[in-house]
């Protein structure tokens, strides 16, 4: 290497490591070779992979047109090309999974298959309830979304309709289907996208890898246009994209994956973090670099995140021992306040006391765009919307309706395209801000937000949104960045859907909230049943729920407010409890259940785990637990009395146009059918027999049992 060379990398360093910490700067300079990147929250992990790719470009290691890098979302990837741009690196591609294997299918498909490419189905619910209609099962609205999310499971997990049932062992009744009903349904959907020449997003990966693997033509092109890949979220790689990257590699290892095994929060749709706890196992002579310094949170904040993960279980399969140490973070900020846990009386009163600590909170100076209300599931999300504008509180619900689909943020880029058209930047020389300030005055942005709420103010907070981000690229892309530029910037962002920050208190549940960060979070809702959610009935569901509080903690930069209430409605029976994993981290004065002598009823005893009555083995699964017997053990009943309640839930589903396990599941009926209760009161014991259900159906299914006993 000559000096002239050594010199200009020397200034290279300077320009694009000198910021970066130790760690960082170890990811940013190993160029070649494997390398995986376990990142902590908050750690810089795309400041350091970003920067990564800049000094590789810069430093003529890549070209950037022969490097790709993958990530999750597209919000993520627009994220990602903005911060290359900003370093210089703007003509490397930065995609999603979908993004990059649809673009090499629109480019191949002509000389791979011939034709043109299928249209792409935006939804599955029309196609699968045809498929449905086809074998004359009736489906409601939750039963085709949770037949879709089942689908999406099995075909990025590589399983056809044919090998589907002897894989899916477990997975429960998905849409309250049997498996087999399941796999019928999922032929009959392919068949139906078939005849209309249709494909899912499913299917850009599936036969994108089929091209690949069978043409080795397409594949030599690929591997010869693309040299290096980056992954981030490598823990959230589902089997089906594992395949589709070592295609794309083909056995060369320049690879750098980015991930957090303790950030595995997408396991019920195909991902797995094994990929990346295996990372070193197959390329053993890859660099592994660990980024634990939290730029993030206060040392208060991280201090509960770690412990929250140290609480969780230990033992298991050894492909999970990697779970038993999960990165420690270590705080770089100054100390903040102590989290906070409420415990109130109900889900009203909690609603209410998370508005009044916000508004004391954007009275003390806290931007609303940086406080964040987070749940377990977007139900939740009513009673808040309700305290907040009760309060005068402006918020905005994330994944309700997208940023660039409202009137006023579409009027608004008609006329900033029209005034570049018109040349209006160059008439009037002024500041982009400004310059965006003026066209969209029309619309009826001020310099100052209007004291009303409602629609009025919501409108004002789009626009207010727009200018802002005018600012925000003109200071980070420099002077030179002007009309036509924003407007491109505008377009890019309105396909990836990477929507600017709107003034508003942010409600969201907690898988939405992956990959974002506020001053102050506040996480509701934490009562057993909510977190864990009652359906986690595996200690697998039950860690990955402890991952996404874990995932929750981390998002809040300084203030942490935890909370949760006793009963659902005011005067309702207190029979809530905290959930289990803030056992060990609340402190002593809402240890129980007291709600600060409100007359809320003591927490209840843990209960003893299941057991099976027949050969005492623990019950892991819900089904389980409602029978009270393995599901290795024998059943009790008579066949013709299940058999006799079948043909009953059958007729009564029928009669009320609703699938049968809205009447029983098929686990309610089988401990109906082996209990063979002989009143209403041993009927209401059962589990899966609320009051509701006794009332409706109690008296026809003791008589369904006595016919039955008759014959």
């Amino acid at each position: 290497m000559t000096t002239e060379i050594f010199d200009g990398a020397a200034s290279l360093e300077d320009r694009i490591l000198g910021g970066l910490d130790a760690e960082q700067r170890e990811v940013a300079s190993t160029l070649n070779g494997p390398l995986c990147v376990l990142a902590g929250a908050g750690t810089g992990k795309t400041r350091a992979i970003t920067h990564r790719i800049a000094y590789g470009v810069h430093s003529g290691v890549y070209t950037p047109q022969r490097l790709l890098a993958v990530t999750f979302t597209a919000r993520a990837a627009a994220e990602m090309r903005s911060r290359l741009r900003d370093l210089g690196a703007g003509n490397v591609q930065a995609r999603t999974f979908h993004a990059a294997a649809l673009r090499q299918l629109q480019y191949f498909w002509p000389q791979a298959v011939g034709g043109s490419l299928p249209n792409l189905l935006d939804h599955k619910a029309q196609m699968l309830a045809e498929a449905a209609r086809r074998l004359r099962l009736s489906t409601d609205r939750a039963s085709i979304r949770d037949l879709a999310s089942e689908i999406e499971w099995a075909k990025v997990s590589m399983l056809t309709p044919a090998n589907y049932l002897e894989n899916a062992q477990g997975r429960g009744t998905p849409g309250g289907f049997d498996l087999t009903a399941v796999a019928r349904v999922f032929q009959a959907y392919e068949d139906v996208k078939t005849d209309r020449n249709v494909i899912d997003f499913e299917d850009v990966l599936l036969i994108t890898v089929g091209i690949l693997q069978e043409d080795g033509k397409v594949a030599a092109t690929v591997r010869e246009q693309y040299r290096h890949f980056v992954v981030d979220e490598y823990q959230d790689v589902s089997p089906l994209q594992q395949r589709l990257l070592e295609l794309w590699l083909g056995g060369r290892d320049e690879l750098c994956v980015v991930g957090d095994a303790s950030q595995t929060i997408y396991s019920f749709t195909g991902a797995s973090p094994r990929h990346l706890l295996d990372f070193k196992a197959r390329y053993p002579q890859a660099n592994v670099v660990k980024l634990i310094r939290d730029y993030r949170s206060t040392p208060q904040v991280v201090k509960l995140a770690n412990d929250l993960l140290a609480g969780r279980r230990s033992g298991g399969p050894a492909a999970d021992a990697a779970w038993a140490t999960p990165l420690q973070l270590v705080a770089q900020r100054p100390g903040g306040p102590v989290p906070s846990f409420t415990e109130c009386a109900d889900d009203e009163a909690e609603a209410a006391a998370v508005a009044q600590k916000i508004q004391a909170l954007l009275d003390a100076g806290t931007p609303a765009s940086e406080v964040a209300i987070l749940f377990r599931t977007n139900g939740q999300s009513e009673a808040y919307e309700q305290a907040l504008a009760a309060a005068g509180i402006g918020y905005q619900l994330r994944g309700g309706e997208r940023f660039f689909a409202r009137k006023e943020v579409r009027d608004a880029i008609l006329q900033l395209r029209a005034a570049t058209r018109a040349g209006a930047e160059t008439e009037a020389p002024e500041p982009l801000g400004q310059l965006v300030r003026d066209i969209v005055s029309s619309l009826g942005y001020t310099d100052s937000a209007p004291h009303s709420g409602g629609a009025l103010r919501e409108r004002w907070e789009s626009l207010a949104a727009l200018v802002a981000l005018a600012d925000e690229l003109v200071q980070n892309r420099g002077p030179q960045f002007g009309l036509a530029d924003f407007v491109n910037e505008l377009q890019e962002r309105s396909l990836a859907q990477h929507a600017p920050t709107v003034q508003g208190v942010t409600l969201a549940s907690l898988h939405a909230a992956k990959g974002l960060e506020w001053d102050a979070v506040f996480l509701v809702g934490l009562s057993e049943g909510l977190m864990p959610i009652s359906f986690a009935d595996t200690p697998e569901a039950v860690d990955e729920e402890r991952r996404l509080l874990y995932v929750g903690i981390t998002r809040a930069r300084e203030h942490l407010a935890l909370s949760w209430s006793t009963a659902r409605t005011p005067g309702g029976r207190a029979n809530r409890k905290p959930s289990r994993f803030l056992d060990g981290l609340r402190p002593e004065s809402v240890a129980s259940s007291t709600a600060r002598g409100k007359g809320a009823a003591p927490r209840r005893k843990a209960a003893a785990p299941a057991m099976c009555r027949i050969c005492g083995s623990m019950l892991s699964t819900g089904a389980e637990r409602k029978v009270g017997r393995c599901n290795a053990c024998p059943p009790g009943y008579e066949e013709q009395t299940f058999e006799a309640l079948r043909s009953w839930r059958r007729e009564a589903a029928n009669s009320a146009d609703v699938p049968a396990f809205v009447v029983f599941t098929d686990a309610t009926l089988t401990a109906i059918a082996e209990a063979r209760p002989e009143s209403l009161e041993e009927l209401a014991r059962l589990a899966g027999v609320g009051p509701s259900k006794l009332e409706k159906y109690g008296e026809d299914v003791l008589r369904v049992l006595t016919e039955s006993a008759e014959l």
